[in-house]
């Protein structure tokens, strides 16, 4: 009986490792494995990082330049940026999944993607939400369930902890610098602007229609924020100098600009609840 027992199991969890995977990713397109991705190639940082929270790290065979994150990603061969791809060095790779993310990978080099006849997971992340559920797509594709639920337990608890923390306080007036020049920000179907509201904040130009709009300086000055925050890494400047120049905004005059370390932010993945704590802990300092 023992035996038997024995290798019921063994039948079990040889059926599941080969079962057909079949979901829909993000662009609303049907995708089928075979059985869990074992050679996957992720076409972004933040997609990689997700692999790795999802508990499938080991699975990744190909990335994309600046996917530094876990530090295990930097020894993993590199395919191309957000502007080229390498479809040869992809190839090579013997890949079994590509994941895409489809506003970050130029336009014509997404196209050429299908060329290579492989199966693709298109990935557009714009919330918590979206990384929780982005970690349970992951955990079917790689039959890496258990982690990746676990990790998406643990995202959605740490964001629901910081809402109630700090969504209900006083209101502060937010501009998200995203570049300097030209100067660009976000709408508030952005994923930074989820941190802002989540913050108790006000994003300055969350109406505006484009996900990432460029502003002007009498425009941003009207908009009189009383905080001006934007990303930086140690050994890059913060860009913010050039808003000294008015001082009548609140911010400026307030010495509100803040250089947040990193770019968590910008990487919708769990560490994004870490960048945006680093964002409320700001935004309520800048409150009267």
């Amino acid at each position: 009986m023992r035996y038997w027992l024995l290798g019921a199991v063994l039948l079990a969890g040889l059926s599941n490792a080969c079962a057909a995977v079949t979901l829909q990713d993000d662009a609303g397109q049907a995708l089928t494995l075979a059985g869990p991705a074992r050679r996957a190639v992720a076409l972004s940082p933040h997609l990689t990082e997700l692999v790795f929270a999802a508990g499938a790290g080991d699975r990744l065979v190909g990335v994309m330049r600046y996917s530094d994150s876990p530090a295990e990603a930097t020894k993993l061969p590199v395919v191309g940026d957000a502007f080229a791809i390498n479809l040869e060095a992809i190839a090579a790779l013997r890949p079994d999944l590509l994941l895409v993310w489809t506003s970050g990978v130029n336009p014509r080099q997404q196209q050429r993607l299908p060329s290579l006849g492989l199966p693709l997971y298109a990935s557009e992340i714009s919330s918590v939400a979206g990384i929780a559920q982005t970690l349970r797509q992951f955990g079917r594709l790689f039959g890496t369930e258990r982690t990746a639920e676990a990790a998406a337990l643990r995202t959605e608890s740490r964001w629901a902890a910081l809402r109630e923390r700090y969504a209900g306080r006083t209101p502060v007036r937010v501009f998200y610098q995203l570049w300097h020049e030209p100067l660009m920000t976000v709408n508030d179907k952005h994923g930074i602007a989820e941190a802002i509201s989540a913050c108790g904040g006000v994003n300055v130009f969350g109406s505006q229609p484009t996900l990432t709009p460029t502003v002007g300086w009498e425009a941003a000055i009207a908009a009189d924020p009383q905080i001006v925050v934007t990303g930086a890494e140690a050994n890059e400047p913060a860009r913010l100098d050039a808003w000294r120049r008015f001082n009548r905004v609140d911010a400026v005059r307030r010495g509100q600009l803040v250089a947040l370390p990193g770019h968590r932010l910008a990487r919708m993945t769990p560490a994004f609840v870490d960048g945006a704590q680093a964002l409320c802990e700001a935004i309520d300092r800048a409150r009267y």
